[in-house]
Order: structure tokens, then sequence, then C-alpha cells
């Protein structure tokens, strides 16, 4: 065994590792086209079954209500919503540990926690039990919501990354609009015990698939295993009360094998420590995720609204059944999974495209341009439903307006998601855990408000308050980033700079096989 090809420092007998090479096959950017997809759809598979479990007990949350003594609307939809409360804890922590120990085992072992207490939740004999185990589930499922971005970010590159965060981003969407369809049903035809046991087991069926195909991705576990391998193969001698490794070919002697990331400021403890405060320090000095994060929330918080009133409205005014009312969940889906196919197949194209055209160099702000379809298709959906269900025009309006709504939250959803990955690659997770933080306290809080506001003003003017917001914030939010983004970029401590004259990795890579593969894989 040589040790040379891993070595880019042999100063004063240290073996420092690295890849070998930048074509290295072992490093993640460098991982074969369909390896990477592989680990995208498994990742976003853990993403789709979490949020699916927020909202599948939705439609039958007055029948469990009715059998733990719920009482009140507000704690019927705190029974439903204390599920996206846990999305704004374990983030904070969830995201940075897997910037510690590795982004799959922390996955895993999260996943593990969430699948013990949403299979809980099924045997709850009290209310108490009901609501310690739905919080303790949701930490547990925070875990994809925080880390998939860290995932994607340590596999793909700028210009190709686009359709791979569409998709991820997608899940956390079209889970809680799913959710109440399948929930509808079951609840119908069985018990509201049924839909947590429905939701165990597609999630024991995703950790089955994750625990045979999930592979670490992040760099520094990756080469620290690769320093150990190569310590296993070295001979050890030891010189008084030195330990010496003997590279068995050449003869050289290292006293410490590590890698540039094995540094006293990256003590596990001390960094776990720095790390946990990442989420908090980056969302209040970042001026970039607080903009975005307000936003997403905002939008986020419009999603879980809608979850928890659209039955009302097909059930108080349209006289549906709840489980006919649910299948209008399925505008929602429609809207939100088109947007975002159409979405997936043009976003790197545009990236592309622009970088070609503003000197050849990738910046985050080129995935703006999804942003301003969004930005205005979000306001016309909801005033477009709140005012059909307001007059009572026929159902089918009222679902055209759910899909435009579901098609706006999905592009504003995946411009931002894709930005932020983009501007901050080397923290990725420590970032989607603050705007995950963010967004799922407005999912927690949304639904807690949005039946008293409904009953005081109406499905029409309610939505119209809510459209106002939308465009208030939402249309400028583009162009300010398309102008200022840059600027922002520039004065920050961890977004990534755009560096003039230069190709970097965002326009070339380092890979040609991946793109082979790609056309390849599309013919």
């Amino acid at each position: 065994m040589s040790a040379s090809a891993t070595a880019i420092s042999r100063d004063s007998g240290t073996l420092l590792v690295d890849w070998d090479g930048p074509e290295d096959p072992e490093n993640p950017r460098n991982w074969a086209y369909r390896r990477k997809w592989s680990q995208t759809l498994i990742t976003s598979a853990f993403t789709f079954v979490s949020p699916l479990s927020s909202s599948m007990i939705a439609p039958a949350a007055v029948q469990m209500a009715g059998d733990l003594d719920i009482r009140g609307s507000f704690l019927i939809a705190l029974s439903v919503s204390i599920y996206v409360l846990a999305y704004a804890v374990g983030p904070l922590f969830l995201g940075p540990l897997s910037e510690v120990f590795g982004r799959a085992i922390v996955l895993t072992l999260a996943n593990g926690v969430f699948f013990a207490f949403n299979l809980a939740c099924g045997f709850a004999q009290t209310n108490t039990q009901l609501f310690v185990f739905r919080f303790l589930a949701g930490i547990g499922a925070s875990a994809p919501l925080a880390i998939g971005g860290g995932i994607l970010g340590d596999m793909w590159l700028p210009k190709e990354r686009g359709k791979a965060a569409a998709l991820f981003s997608l899940a956390p969407l079209l889970g809680p609009a799913i959710g109440p369809i399948v929930g509808g049903w079951v609840a119908e035809k069985s018990t509201w015990r049924w839909v947590f046991y429905a939701t165990t087991i597609a999630d024991g069926v995703v950790q089955f698939l994750g625990f045979f195909f999930l592979k670490e991705t992040y760099v520094p576990v990756l080469l620290a295993r690769k320093a150990e391998d190569i310590k296993k193969k070295m001979n050890v001698e030891m010189i008084g009360e030195e330990q010496f490794y003997i590279d068995p070919e050449s003869g050289q002697k290292y006293q410490i094998i590590k890698t540039q990331f094995q540094t006293p400021e990256r003590e596990w403890r001390p960094y776990l420590v720095r790390s946990l405060g990442r989420p908090f320090y980056l969302f209040f000095h970042e001026p970039i995720l607080i903009a975005l994060g307000i936003y997403m929330a905002y939008i986020y918080g419009m999603l879980y609204l809608f979850l928890t009133t659209v039955p009302a409205v097909y059930t108080d005014i349209y006289h549906f059944s709840d489980g006919i009312a649910g299948l209008h969940y399925i505008a929602l889906g429609i809207g939100i999974s088109t947007a975002s196919q159409t979405n997936a197949r043009t976003l790197d194209r545009v990236y592309r495209y622009l970088t070609k055209r503003y000197g050849g160099v990738g910046r985050p702000e080129f995935r703006m341009p999804p942003m301003v379809i969004g930005s205005i298709l979000l306001p016309i959906g909801l005033l477009l439903f709140g005012w059909a269900a307001d007059q009572r025009v026929f159902w089918f309006v009222t679902d055209i307006g759910l899909a435009l709504t579901g098609a706006g939250i999905i592009l504003n959803f995946q411009s931002i998601q894709t930005y932020l990955l983009d501007s901050f690659t080397p923290v990725a997770a420590s970032a989607y855990a603050a705007m995950a933080c963010c967004r799922s306290l407005a999912g927690f809080g949304f639904p807690l408000f949005a039946p008293a506001m409904f009953n005081a003003l109406g499905y029409g003017k309610g939505n119209t308050i809510l459209a106002s917001f939308a465009l208030a914030v939402g249309c400028p939010a583009p162009w300010l980033f398309w102008n200022f983004g840059e600027r922002l970029r520039a004065a920050s401590r961890h977004a990534t700079k755009t560096k003039r004259g230069a190709e970097k990795e965002s326009l070339t890579g380092n890979s040609e096989k991946n793109e082979a593969e790609k056309n390849t894989s599309s013919k």
C-alpha cells in the first residue's frame, strides 16, 4: 500500500490524507450519476414520509378528539400541528450533528426515533400521551428536512443540482398534500389509530431501503474513514514512548495520519458545541437567511393553513363526506407536482443559460426567475379559492384556486431552497436547519389562528388578507435578490462569493462522466 497518492503533506512525520486527485471516484462530487440519483431518491423518500405523517391525521382529528377527550377547536388543531412545532426544534441540533458525525448515521437514528414514537401515537390512551408522543415523533421526523440539503450539497455540482433540489423540495410539500387524502379514507374505513399504523409501516419500508442504500456523503467523515483505513494497512512501531506508522512499501515513517479537517478546532466536543449554535448564528447574522426565512415561513404556514381548513370548506359549504372532501387535496397536489416537474426540467437550463450570458460564472441569483412566477400564482390562487368558497361557486373553481396556490408555493419553495444550497454549501445543513425552524414555527402557528380568522371574516376576506401579504412580500423578493443578492453574499462570512474572471466548478465541474451518464439516461 502506497500512501503517497493520498498525501498532500508529509512534513514533520505527518501524512495529511486527501482524495486521490480531482477525479477520485470516492469523492461524492465524482460519484456516478446513477449513484447520486439513488442517494437523492432515498433522501427524498425520507423527506416525503415525514411531512406525510404531519397532515395525514387531519381528517381524523375530530374522531381522535372524541376518543381521547380533546375538547375545543384550538386543542384539536394543536393535536395536528404540535408535530410541526417539533420541526422547529429538531433541525437545530440534528443539522449540526450531521456536520460532526455524518449525514447517514444521524438521519438513520433520528428516523428510528420517529418510527418508535409515531407507532406509539397509535396506542395512545390519553390526550397527554398523544401530545407527547406526537411531539417526539416530530423531532425524529425533522431530520430529513435539516440534513437533506447537506446531502445534496455534498454530491451535486451547482450546475447540475437544480433538478435534484427540485425533487427534494417537492417531497415536504407533496407529502402534506397527499396525507389528508389517504388519512380521510383510512379513518372512514377503520379508525384514527390506523392512520398512525399506516404511516409507521410506510416509514419502516423507507428505513429498510435506507439501511441498504443510504451512503455517507459528508467529506470530513469520509476522509476520516480513509485515514483510519490507511492506519490499519501500516505497520506500527513504538520508538520510546511514541508510536509510528510505517508504510510497508516505502518504509516511510509517520507519527500522525490525519485529514485537513482533523484539527484542534474541530475536536468533536468543542466543535459540536459551536455547531449547535451555528443555525442561530446564521439566522441572526445573515441577512439572506433572515429575508428568505420570513417569506418561506409565510408560504409554509400557508400550506399548513390550507391542510387544516380545506376539509371544512368542502364539508360545511359543499356538504361532501369526509372521504370525498379529502379528495380535493388532489388539486393541491396536482398544482404542486406539475409546477415542480416543470421547474425541475428548466431550473438547471436557466442557470446554465444565465451563467453563459453573464460572464461564464454561476451565481445563486440565477435561481430566482421561477420565484417571479410563483410569487404571482400564489396570491391569485388564494383569492380564487377564498372568494369561490365564500360565494359558493361550483367546487371545481375552488380546486383551480388550490392548484394555483400549490404551484405558487412550490415554485417559491424550490427557488429559495436552491438559492440557499448554492449560497451556503459548506454549512448547508445548518442553513437548512435555521430555515426549517423558522418555517416550522409558521406551519405550527397558522392552523391555530385560521379557524378564528375565517369564522370572523369569511373565506373571501380572510384569503384577501393572506394574498395581500403574499403580494407585498413575495413580488419584490426576486427583484431585490437579483440586484442586491451578490452584495449581501459579499458581506457574509459563510455565503459563497462570486469569483470573477475564472470558471469555477459551478460552470465546469470536475467530472465529465456524469454529463455523459445523464445524457445516456435521458435517451
